[in-house]
């Protein structure tokens, strides 16, 4: 697979990665297989895709075990990247981000890089990521608290998640920024605006998040019956009855480039996002080998100016993100 940076100073990735969210968390209960997901762990890192992202609250817990296991023996081939500062809320059987609690207390990021590391199975983890600014901690000592891990040789370097310029701005005036993870895909290009050109003018990499639209621009679901029953994407506006059948109009023109190209629709939403930015390395998230292998095609598809522009074209989804 085609390489790049984690900015100007991180490491080499493959530029396609792999979410791991899906496996144990949010996304179809009853199709979740430990032992299928182990596979496609040591297959995404043989086709290239070494930047692995997961999260301590994703299960919780289970999906940084679940990592930690897949990646015995091979550890010292990829980018490993987990992520603090949500938790659980009181409520501990809603799926998905509702419900989550923010921590950004310093001595909860102490801890938490010390219980990730275990249930990892490492010594270090290559990318620290606030995974949401807690509103209640300023973002200096929340901030502060991640640049200890560095400083002590647990994490390699720090990155933040959903935040404004002007958040990005006071974390790096405490320690440099290695990436910044946001969502972003043909439905969500808010980071557009003026996150990632921020990104872009300084050198800092862009992990999108649910680069295929939570699976919808796949192409794989015309109907919120098309989900699985307890997936937390039947609860989100834009999958419900009415948006839904309104956004088909997205996929119908993914739909048509890729039939041109003879790709696959996820292959041109993720050259899509590519295209984006220098440092743009999008985490599409499956548990599915034949979806990690269509992922990993993307790499090599380069849409023509044309196209981009065809596709920039695409009117914004009906339905709030959440």
């Amino acid at each position: 697979m085609l390489t790049t940076t984690l900015g100007t100073d991180g490491p080499t990735v493959g530029v396609i990665g792999l979410g791991c969210m899906g496996m144990t968390h949010a996304y179809d209960p009853a199709g979740r297989d430990d032992a299928t997901s182990l596979a496609v762990l040591r297959q995404a890192v043989d086709l290239g895709m070494t930047l692995i992202d997961t999260a301590d609250v994703y299960g919780p817990y289970t999906n940084e075990e679940l990592v930690g296991r897949g990646l015995a023996g091979i550890r010292d081939r990829v980018v490993l990247a987990t992520k603090v500062g949500l938790s659980l809320g009181r409520n501990r059987l809603t799926r998905g981000m509702a419900g989550m609690e923010r921590n950004g207390r310093p001595e909860h990021v102490r801890q938490s890089i010390d219980e990730s590391l275990r249930r990892l199975q490492t010594d270090h983890v290559d990318l620290y990521q606030l995974h949401r600014v807690d509103p209640e901690v300023p973002i200096e000592e929340t901030w502060g608290a991640l640049a200890e891990t560095v400083a002590a040789g647990k994490a390699r370097h720090i990155g933040l998640s959903e935040v404004s310029v002007e958040e990005l701005k006071r974390a790096q005036a405490v320690h440099p920024v290695a990436s910044v993870q946001s969502e972003l895909s043909l439905w969500t290009r808010d980071a557009l605006t003026d996150v990632l050109p921020y990104c872009d003018a300084q050198g800092i990499a862009f992990l999108p998040f649910s680069p295929l639209g939570r699976g919808f621009l796949t192409g794989n679901f015309a109907s919120v019956d098309d989900l699985p029953e307890g997936d937390w994407r039947r609860t989100l506006p834009r999958f419900q009855a009415d948006t839904i059948a309104a956004n088909q109009a997205i996929v119908t023109a993914v739909r048509a480039i890729a039939a041109r190209r003879d790709a696959t629709p996820a292959q041109v939403a993720l050259a899509w996002v590519r295209a984006q930015g220098s440092y743009v390395v999008p985490i599409p998230g499956t548990k599915t080998p034949k979806y990690l292998a269509d992922n990993a095609g993307a790499a090599d598809v380069t849409l023509s100016a044309e196209e981009l522009s065809e596709l920039d074209a695409l009117p914004a989804p009906e339905g709030s993100r959440y």
